[in-house]
């Protein structure tokens, strides 16, 4: 009899999973693909939204379009999951699964910091970093400031992205000179699960650019009137641009099956598999919790949903049509934009005890132009 295989989240790690099943899998099996949104977005090139290298159509891709390729997508919200009856109810229909993906990602509460949506440019929001490209373009004195709300969030490099391609923008404007850039966070170094060296290395960049970074502060709530960001130790700083990175949380419908996550709200899964306590059940990017010989947690990041998708997709086909299976091996890379036509890359393996291995190369006009074919070469390949 054929299997219905479900894929929870038109992600990165949705979409790879779903195309690789209807790829390898013969048609008595149907794939589903849910999400509640109708488009997908190229999420690694929001920061050149925000610089005006693209628009926003450019890096959407309408999820009806994974339906010419076999896949059944349901624009739908999914509002329960029931992994003893192998059943997902939605907003449109309930559906029976032999197995199921969650790829849900995070889901993004500004309000977790009072202020925070009256204040800030949400980097993760497509229409904020519309609206932030014209701020940028008018901003011409004062202090513009990164804030990182809380840990973890997805894409690590993102914030200190954003930093360097404002100080790119506005020296281009020649206004850097009445500008004072700084980043605020509560990691201790940038990005570091990557290790020291990296984490050091990003520093070392940032300093190069004259751009301030101020580490172990978390922020208890902003007032958007005064522009002034209150710190858990009383601390009070300034801005006069404030771009932020929001709290991130595991998608309520996954809070709710007490079943799937652990005591963060994440679900844990094993490394290599993706399997939860359910066989027949994943967890793949940024909902999965796995944590590393080091103690920390892998990143999340849509490279990791890319391979972990790659992974589950063929142990399932091996599953129903036979074959060997494979795992999931904790290598990963990312792009670090910084403006000039330059971008650094970070690649390495996360799982290597006792910490992980991860390079960072300097930043160049190979690794930009590389991200850029890989830009164009993902948005073709998957859709």
């Amino acid at each position: 009899m054929g299997k219905n295989i479900v894929v929870l989240g038109g992600g990165v790690g949705g979409i790879v999973a779903a195309n690789r099943l209807r790829k390898k899998l013969s048609r008595e099996h149907q794939v589903f693909l849910i999400d509640r949104r109708s488009q997908y977005e190229f999420t690694p090139s929001y920061l050149w939204v925000m610089l005006g290298w693209r628009e926003p159509n450019q890096i959407m891709k309408d999820l009806s379009r994974l339906n010419k390729k076999g896949i059944s997508y349901i624009n739908a919200e999914v509002t329960k999951i029931d992994p003893e009856n192998r059943l997902i109810k939605t907003s449109l229909k309930d559906l029976n699964y032999d197995y199921l993906i969650v790829s849900l990602g995070a889901d993004l509460v500004p309000d977790a910091v009072p202020g925070f949506s009256d204040a800030a440019y949400n980097i993760y929001d497509l229409n904020h970093l519309t609206r932030l490209k014209e701020a940028l373009n008018q901003f011409s004195h004062g202090t513009l400031t990164v804030l990182i709300s809380s840990v973890p969030f997805k894409c690590p490099a993102a914030p200190y992205e954003a930093a360097l391609l404002s100080d790119y923008l506005l020296r281009k404007r020649g206004m850097r000179s009445n500008v004072g850039i700084r980043i605020y966070t509560p990691e201790p170094l940038p990005m570091p699960v990557a290790g020291l060296v990296v984490g050091n290395s990003i520093i070392k960049i940032l300093e190069r650019q004259d751009i301030g970074f101020h580490s172990t502060v978390k922020a208890v709530s902003i007032d958007a009137k005064e522009k002034r960001i209150v710190f858990e130790k009383g601390e009070e700083v300034g801005f006069d641009l404030l771009l932020g990175v929001p709290t991130h949380r595991s998608a309520s419908v996954v809070k709710e099956t007490k079943e799937l996550i652990e005591k963060s709200g994440w679900v844990p899964v094993d490394k290599g598999t993706l399997k939860t306590r359910y066989d027949d059940l994943y967890a793949i990017g940024d909902i999965a919790a796995i944590k590393l010989p080091s103690g920390m947690m892998l990143p999340k990041a849509g490279v990791f949903a890319h391979y972990q998708a790659e992974v589950v997709a063929h142990n399932i086909v091996a599953d129903v049509e036979g074959g060997s299976k494979t795992e999931f091996n904790g290598k990963g890379f990312c792009f670090l934009e910084s403006g000039y036509g330059k971008a650094g890359f970070a690649s390495g393996n996360f799982y290597t005890a006792p910490t992980t291995t991860v390079k960072l190369r300097s930043p160049s006009r190979i690794w930009h132009w590389g991200k850029i074919l890989f830009e164009k070469y993902w948005m073709w390949r998957w859709f």
